[in-house]
C-alpha cells in the first residue's frame, strides 16, 4: 500500500482550505462581516471563551476516562497538559504529527499497553463527541422555524435513538473494554458540546443577534460535524461555507453567519496556541495511585 506524502497531503488541504474560504469570501460582502465583527460586545466574547475552555477541560476529562479503563492512570493535570498540546498540534503543525497521533505515541511510549488499544480508545473518544454533536443537532432541527422536511420531529427522534443504538452496539462488539464508562463518557460529552452550544450562543449575544439563535446553533452543529472530515486545515473553510449554505437555505444573514464562524474559530486558535508552551518544554505524565 502507498502511504501518502505528509507534506503533499498538507500541501492539498491547505490549498482546499485557501479554496473554500475565497469561495465564501466572493459570494459575501466582506465590508459588512467586518460591521458585523465590528458590532462585538467583550463582555459577552470573554463569557464565549470562558465556556469554551470548560468545554474543553470536561474533554479531556473524557479521554482520561479512557485512558483509566486501559489502566494508564493520568493524573487529569498530566491530561490536561497533553490535551492542551494535542490541540495546538491540530491546529497550528497539520503538517506534522497530529494531536491524536502525538498523544498515542506518547502514551504508548511511556506505558506498557496496546497500541490497537490507545488508538481505539482516541478514536472512539472522537466518535462520542461527533455522536453528541449529531443528538444535539437533531433536538435543534425540530425547533428551526423552516419547515425543510415533512414529520421532522419524527425523524429527529428515530435518528436520536437509532444512533445511540448503533454506537452502543459498536462499543459493545468491537471495544468490549470500554463498556463500564459507556454512558458516563455519554455523559462528558453530552456536557462538552453542550458548553460549546453555550459558547456559540455567547458568541451571537455579543454580535447583537437576538433572533433566530436556534437556526444558528443548528448550523454551528453541522459545520462542527463537517468540520470533522480531514479535507481542510482545522475545518478552516469547510465551516465556513457550511455556515454560508446553511444562511442561505434557513434565510438567515450570510454576512452574520461567516462572523460568528470566524469568531468560533478565533476563539479556538487562541486557547489552542496555549499548548506551544508544551511543544517546547514537553509534560511530564504523573500518575496516580488507584
Amino acid at each position: 500500500m502507498i502511504k501518502p506524502n505528509k507534506k503533499l497531503v498538507t500541501v492539498f488541504k491547505i490549498i482546499i482550505s485557501l479554496i473554500l474560504i475565497y469561495f465564501v469570501f466572493i459570494k459575501i460582502d466582506f465590508d459588512d462581516v467586518l460591521k458585523t465583527l465590528k458590532k462585538t460586545k467583550p463582555l459577552y466574547l470573554l463569557l464565549a471563551v470562558l465556556f469554551f475552555i470548560f468545554s474543553k477541560v470536561i474533554a479531556s476529562y473524557r479521554v482520561n476516562l479512557y485512558f483509566h479503563q486501559l489502566k494508564i492512570y493520568l493524573t487529569q493535570l498530566s491530561n490536561l497538559k497533553l490535551y492542551l498540546l494535542g490541540m495546538f498540534y491540530n491546529l497550528f503543525l497539520p503538517g506534522g504529527i497530529g494531536g491524536d497521533a502525538y498523544k498515542g505515541y506518547t502514551i504508548k511510549k511511556q506505558f506498557e499497553t496496546d497500541t490497537k488499544k490507545v488508538i481505539a480508545v482516541l478514536v472512539l473518544d472522537r466518535l462520542s463527541g461527533l455522536l453528541l454533536l449529531f443528538i444535539y443537532a437533531c433536538l435543534l432541527f425540530i425547533f428551526v422555524n423552516q419547515t425543510i422536511i415533512a414529520y421532522k420531529e419524527v425523524l429527529a427522534c428515530i435518528a436520536i435513538i437509532s444512533s445511540i443504538i448503533v454506537f452502543w452496539l459498536l462499543n459493545k462488539r468491537f471495544f468490549n473494554y470500554v463498556m463500564p464508562i459507556f454512558w458516563k463518557s455519554f455523559c462528558y460529552s453530552a456536557f462538552v458540546q453542550f458548553f460549546q452550544l453555550i459558547s456559540v450562543f455567547l458568541i451571537l449575544q455579543a454580535l447583537s443577534i437576538n433572533y433566530d439563535n436556534v437556526a444558528y446553533l443548528f448550523i454551528f452543529l453541522i459545520s462542527s460535524i463537517i468540520a470533522v472530515i480531514p479535507l481542510t486545515i482545522g475545518g478552516i473553510g469547510s465551516r465556513e461555507v457550511t455556515f454560508y449554505y446553511g444562511a442561505s437555505l434557513l434565510n438567515l444573514n450570510e454576512s452574520t453567519s461567516i462572523g460568528v464562524s470566524m469568531i468560533f474559530f478565533l476563539i479556538t486558535a487562541f486557547i489552542s496556541f496555549f499548548g506551544i508552551y508544551y511543544h517546547f518544554k514537553k509534560p511530564k505524565l504523573k500518575t496516580e495511585s488507584i
